[in-house]
């Protein structure tokens, strides 16, 4: 019997785990080298508030959330859509449930039983997971070259798959330092910068010292011309949460313009400007600012204090003006999140270097998936989508090259 082709996944986070089951299915023999102690960090790490896999909204509309990129991410996510998530979980015996926002969850709300049980198939395919064997370098003939215990060694294989991840979080393994490799190797790069990222707000002392680790609930949050509702959390340096990252990208590019950016609040979107102004009018005199913002509107002590960050003079304001503040309480944004601390990363592996099967046209034999490539998304299910959907792609090509070569 001839000896099955071989498959090297640097990488074993979602996507390179992914390609590795791929190739594995398509009888290929497959060996995972990983740098971290354990596999997959920053995929348990997103699971600890509860691990968002993917969205349930229209394919269609799924498809906008990748912006330019959905021109060609577009045949992978239909290969692996959300509808084939759902199924690749329950065919692990994890079952998901929609939530109210049409976000995709695990019904333990975890990333580890999933990855568990995911690694007991990988192993039973056959698929070798080593850990602690970090990639260094290519060999001329775009072999992985990497390093155990002091050691470097190349990784004989038929064809190469580096699933190594973005920039963010470096601490989890996602360090980006493969991107100097591949330049020196005339592959064309886009920089990496912070994505689904916090912002920071000069908080006033006594705001931080009050207020850190509270949520801005039930609001709107704006930039330009975009708008999203949701929540956020207010932290020592600034505020994070989803409606916050899905504004982040737009307001770190203004930042790095040089131009100033400042997010803004809709504290009662329920409610129009008319309304509160109408309501505040009736205020009596013997009530504390704050008192009456609670009585005329409903807004709470995090609400009023975040009126007095926008304009210390809001107490004073009338009615209209008042009402006008809390439509829109302006926040001046001083910086981003940096990658350290960002959800994910944009940037990468352009586009125009990889065929279709994502081998990259200049390393014959050397494919790449997930956050390595340049592509971005909001969170909401969609970064691990297409982190899954690039890594079957991958798998499947590799596979089919190893198989001819």
């Amino acid at each position: 019997m001839a000896p099955k082709p071989r498959i090297v996944v640097i990488g074993a986070g979602p996507a390179g785990l992914m390609a590795a089951e791929t190739a594995a299915r398509a009888n290929c023999a497959v060996t995972i080298f990983d740098a971290m102690p354990t596999p997959a960090r920053k995929f348990l790490m997103a699971g600890r508030s509860g691990l968002n896999i993917t969205h349930s909204e229209g394919f269609d509309r799924f498809l906008t959330r990748y912006g330019a990129a959905a021109n060609w991410l577009t045949p992978m996510l239909a290969d692996f859509s959300p509808a084939d998530m759902r199924r690749f979980c329950a065919s692990l015996g994890v079952e998901t449930f929609v939530g109210s926002s049409g976000r995709v969850f695990p019904k333990a709300m975890k990333a580890s039983p999933l990855l568990r049980a995911w690694l007991a198939r990988l192993a039973m395919l056959g698929v070798e997971l080593r850990t602690r064997a970090r990639f260094v370098d290519l060999t001329p003939s775009n072999e992985a070259i990497v390093e155990i215990e002091g050691r470097r060694a190349a990784a004989p294989a038929d064809a190469t798959i580096l699933a190594l991840g973005g920039a963010s979080w470096p601490r989890l393994g996602s360090d980006g330092n493969w991107s100097d490799l591949l330049a020196r190797r005339g592959v064309a790069l886009a920089l990496f910068r912070p994505s689904n990222c916090g912002l920071a707000i000069a908080w006033s002392e006594p705001f931080r010292q009050k207020f850190e680790g509270r949520a801005v609930k039930t609001a709107r949050f704006s930039y330009g011309s975009r708008s999203v509702a949701g929540e956020a959390v207010v932290t020592r340096r600034g505020l994070e949460g989803g409606p916050v990252y899905a504004l982040s990208a737009d307001i770190g590019a203004a930042l790095s313009a040089g131009r100033a950016a400042t997010i803004a609040i809709d504290l009662k979107p329920d409610m129009d400007e008319s309304t509160i102004a109408a309501r505040l009018a009736r205020r009596r005199g013997k009530d504390s600012f704050a008192n009456a913002l609670r009585k005329a509107i409903g807004l709470g002590p995090l609400g009023v204090a975040l009126l007095r960050e926008s304009d210390q003079a809001a107490a004073a304001r009338n009615a209209p003006d008042l009402a006008a503040l809390v439509k829109a309480c302006a926040l001046p944004v001083t910086a981003t999140a940096g990658l350290e601390r960002a959800i994910s990363a944009a940037g990468g592996l352009r586009r125009e270097e990889v065929d279709d099967g994502l081998m990259l046209k200049k390393l014959p034999g050397l494919f790449a998936a997930g956050e390595m490539l340049d592509w971005d998304a909001p969170t909401g299910g969609y970064l691990l989508q297409a982190c899954f959907a690039t890594g079957k792609r991958a798998g499947a090509a590799a596979a089919a090259y190893a198989t001819r070569a």
